[in-house]
């Protein structure tokens, strides 16, 4: 219980005295799985799309893909990364290994999959009938689309923060392609290992629940969201 408190103590030291070194580690989390997360959402969200809409050859093979992909091993895609950007990879000479692209990169192949899967999921519970219904009143195809999206807009958000929330938290890829480098590549859950592996407990916890405080505020957000469309209606 001591280590516990010592811990709560410590954080809200660290925060409310403003350390430079916290602020900056918490300041990178956040831009990096922000990135990654905007990424994910800007190629899995068409692809889910397709996915849920479309009626192709291989659509379920594809379909089970995606939601397979939901549970890929974090570490499995940092090596997958960490090969491609290696000195001598195929993107080697771009010299992004151990720094904050590769990170967004690693974080970004972890959110798609999440992204595609819960977004074919949200949009194969919107009526099969909506998109036919638009084009009836003599809206075009991309407006029409749109028109879904607005529709299935709260569980579309959902996806977004679920991935949000498997890259802000996870460290296997944070750490093999970024190399937990002070001031340039370390993050929040790198650093709470590197506290962990010295021994300073406190400052893990610190660090715990500073990443703590990041996820509730994002499902405060979502569930604030889902009320007030729910009140809406």
């Amino acid at each position: 219980m001591d280590v516990l408190g010592d811990g709560l103590f410590e954080a809200l030291r660290l925060l409310l005295t403003g350390d430079q070194d916290t602020w900056a580690i918490t300041g990178l989390t956040l831009r990096v799985s922000i990135t990654a997360t905007l990424i994910a959402l800007v190629i899995g969200v068409p692809l889910g799309a397709v996915l849920a809409l479309g009626r192709f050859r291989g659509r379920r093979v594809l379909l089970a893909i995606a939601n397979t992909g939901m549970g890929l091993p974090p570490v499995v895609v940092g090596l997958f990364v960490t090969v491609l950007l290696w000195r001598s990879g195929p993107l080697g000479t771009f010299g992004l290994l151990y720094t904050p692209t590769a990170m967004v990169i690693a974080q970004a192949g972890i959110a798609t999959p999440v992204v595609i899967a819960l977004t074919a999921a949200a949009l194969q519970q919107v009526d099969p009938d909506f998109l036919l219904q638009m084009r009836g009143l003599g809206a075009t195809r991309a407006r029409a689309f749109g028109a879904l999206l607005l529709e299935a807009k709260l569980p579309l958000l959902a996806a977004g923060m679920a991935g949000f929330g498997a890259v802000v938290s996870e460290v296997g890829a944070a750490q093999m392609v970024g190399g937990n480098l002070a001031g340039e590549t370390r993050v929040l859950t790198t650093a709470a290992v590197l506290a962990t592996s010295r021994g300073q407990f406190a400052l893990a916890i610190a660090f715990g629940l500073v990443l703590l405080a990041i996820a509730f505020a994002v499902n405060l957000a979502v569930t604030l969201a889902q009320h007030r469309q729910t009140a809406v209606r």
